[in-house]
């Protein structure tokens, strides 16, 4: 790929640039000397009489464009747009971004503050706390867990009692500063087709759906030998490793036939961390937010 990196490619952007508005600059003065002509028309004609005369462009339309030429030379001294050339301001998305993320910390950064030194329980009833929450879960979480905290199939549903990695104001704190990575290992070369089948439905049995019971009975010692070390010897799950219950009836990845899926090819699920996007005021009130959406 260093074709696509070479130094070589700033200077033919550089230089292609550069040489357009030359030649926009050059067709338009050409343009603008021709004489008005009475006789030289383009041959266009409408209704018999009125023909299109080959004449220069008006003044003032002209030199708008010169103002336009101007302008756009300008604005490539001052601002990056030519390759890797910096531009005489120094400015960069990023450096603007800083900016007005200093800006708006500076404006309210105090409103943030005044809500951090009171609990997640107590702020999880508060009216103040959670309209500013809901802002906040809406621009960083609803992508993901929707603008209700229902989820989606692979993404938790926040609203109910199911929690992967525990559901105490600190355990869901942990998860939005740090995030979270779910990896469920691919079984399906070590146990087979038929192996897959036989733990998919001792797995559906723990939850008490419909499920194969000579199958299922094949497939407890699999979970016990395997599973469990995760899910537990009753499959009630583990939050430390943030390993689902089995015996409820909520499921991550849809039950049914995704239940073999999911035990033949695997799962990797990320939560990425906020700790770098939003600051620890921000995140405690977040947190005071999704605890109240499981209505605790």
């Amino acid at each position: 790929m260093s074709q696509f990196t070479s130094e070589i490619w700033d200077a033919f952007i550089a230089l292609t640039t550069i040489l357009s508005i030359i030649a926009c600059g050059v067709l338009l003065k050409v343009q603008s000397v021709q004489k008005t002509s009475e006789t030289g028309t383009s041959g266009h004609v409408w209704d018999d009489d009125i023909r299109e005369y080959n004449n220069p462009l008006p003044r003032w339309w002209m030199w708008l464009f010169y103002i336009t030429i101007f302008w756009g030379l300008a604005y490539l001294v001052l601002y990056p747009g030519l390759g890797s050339y910096a531009g005489t301001l120094g400015w960069t998305q990023v450096k603007q971004l800083e900016e007005e993320n200093a800006h708006a910390q500076a404006a309210y950064g105090p409103i943030y503050d005044s809500f951090a030194a009171q609990d997640v329980v107590a702020l999880s009833t508060n009216s103040g706390a959670l309209a500013i929450g809901q802002k906040l879960f809406l621009n960083n979480c609803a992508q993901c867990h929707a603008s209700d905290g229902g989820g989606s199939r692979g993404f938790p549903n926040l609203t109910d009692k199911d929690w992967l990695h525990g559901g105490t104001p600190e355990a869901i704190k942990a998860s939005i500063t740090n995030g979270r990575t779910g990896n469920m290992p691919p079984l399906g070369a070590a146990l087979g087709e038929e192996g897959v089948k036989n733990a998919a439905a001792y797995v559906l049995s723990l939850s008490g759906n419909a499920h194969d019971s000579i199958r299922a009975a094949k497939g407890k010692e699999t979970f016990v030998r395997i599973c469990s070390a995760c899910h537990g010897a009753e499959g009630k799950g583990n939050p430390a490793l943030g390993a689902p219950n089995l015996t409820d009836k909520t499921w991550l990845h849809g039950s049914g036939p995704a239940i073999a899926e999911t035990i033949s090819r695997g799962r990797v699920s990320q939560m990425p961390a906020h700790k770098d996007l939003l600051t620890p005021a921000k995140i405690h009130l977040l947190t005071a937010y999704v605890y109240s959406l499981s209505g605790k």
